[in-house]
């Protein structure tokens, strides 16, 4: 809502002594309509206007009573006090327009005050000056002081005051709805920092993957290339053939977990059998998925360690047991996922220069799971086929 579209009532410095603001700009526009309205009426109707006597003073209970409406759309930046008396004053000039007018609709200054004091000011001070108001307007009619409207019981200037219920009625429904607008402002600016918050979450653990990915293969790789320029000076051409090729066997493995990374962070757009599906095959086994139970649409958060379990274990098993059988298992239960990862022993021997992990090991397996309120067990494969190897398994909940 634009400064132009606000309604500001005059002298207002705090929301206790002023009054709410509209909260939409069509019901100031409103508002702004019927002051006009009523202020056209009373000029219309009301006799006599002049600029001598009697009509003299009618003319100015007319625009006193008139300004008294209108201040409550026009930011004349009055102190709260001032307001007050001022409200006090058109009060007064209203009740004494009924009793100098001899005709028209004077009397309507006086219920529009009344209704404007009660959403002006907080209800013991509007309370007040409708009180005011009904008592002079009653007065007025009753003693007959002036020339007014014979025709209106006195009993009609005691009801001028009561519009104030409507007014103070009105200002608490919009304070209400000032109050769940500034919550879902609120509300919405929490959403904002949370979502940020969220967004640079993501970026630091994209960093990390990249960094465990590149850092620490890149400087396996660097080193083999360093001891390859090395033994060139020696002319040791068989000790420069392996490692050359250690060095090409490092970069086939940093190509491998970089795609398993890659996999591994577009978790939110693939579903977890076609990740890990992928991840897999890029590792070089094939149909060494089982999937057991109903398959079922997990949260990405227990996605994303899943993949991320599963690419820490599979790197193991190729860089510790070269050759060797690798199945996985997935198991979808009622109350719980399970992921299993087993390797056999390994079919030759590990090249050298491989150790390099990608930073995660068993220690970040079990903080992933821990996050996820699951369990992690690791540890060697002691019967069956596959004895002398390696098993991880994750039990997540849900």
């Amino acid at each position: 809502m634009s400064e132009s579209e606000k309604v500001s009532a005059p002298g207002p410095v705090s929301e206790k002594e002023s009054g709410p603001r509209a909260v939409f700009p069509w019901q100031g526009r409103i508002r702004v309509a019927v002051t006009l309205l009523i202020i056209v009426i009373g000029f219309v109707t009301v006799r006599p206007l002049g600029v001598t006597g009697r009509g003299l003073a009618v003319t100015v209970l007319l625009v006193i009573c008139s300004l008294a409406l209108l201040s409550r759309h026009l930011p004349l930046g009055f102190a709260p006090r001032a307001t007050l008396l001022w409200m006090a004053c058109g009060v007064v000039a209203a009740a004494a327009l009924i009793g100098l007018s001899s005709s028209g609709a004077g009397y309507l200054f006086a219920f529009f005050l009344s209704g404007h004091i009660g959403f002006r000011f907080p209800p013991r001070q509007a309370i007040v000056l409708a009180a005011l108001s009904s008592l002079l307007c009653g007065a007025v009619l009753y003693f007959r002081l002036g020339p007014g409207h014979e025709a209106l019981p006195w009993t009609f200037g005691l009801i001028t005051g009561a519009p104030v219920v409507a007014g103070i009625l009105s200002r608490n429904r919009q304070t209400a709805v000032e109050a769940m607008l500034q919550s879902a402002r609120s509300a919405e600016r929490a959403a904002r920092a949370e979502a940020q918050a969220a967004v640079l979450t993501e970026r630091g653990r994209i960093a990390r993957d990249v960094h465990d990915v590149l850092a620490h293969s890149l400087a396996g790789i660097n080193m083999q290339l360093e001891l390859v320029d090395a033994l060139i000076e020696t002319g040791d051409l068989e000790k420069v053939r392996e490692a050359n090729d250690k060095a090409h066997s490092l970069v086939r493995e940093s190509l491998k977990q970089a795609q398993w990374t890659v996999h591994a962070l577009r978790e939110n757009a693939l579903p977890l059998l076609e990740s890990l599906t992928a991840m897999i095959e890029s590792s070089g086994y094939r149909d060494a998925l089982d999937v057991t139970g109903t398959v079922r649409e997990l949260p990405a958060k227990v996605t994303q360690n899943l993949l991320r379990i599963a690419q820490e274990a599979l790197t193991n098993a190729v860089r510790h047991a070269p050759g060797g059988r690798v199945r996985v298992e997935l198991v979808f239960e009622e109350a719980s996922t399970t992921l299993r990862i087993r390797n056999g022993p390994a079919a030759r021997v590990a090249p050298g220069g491989t150790g390099s992990g990608s930073g995660m090991g068993l220690v970040g397996m079990r903080e992933r799971v821990a996050l996820l309120g699951g369990t992690l067990t690791a540890g060697p494969v002691t019967l069956g086929p596959d004895q002398g190897g390696w098993q991880v398994e994750a039990v997540i909940p849900g």
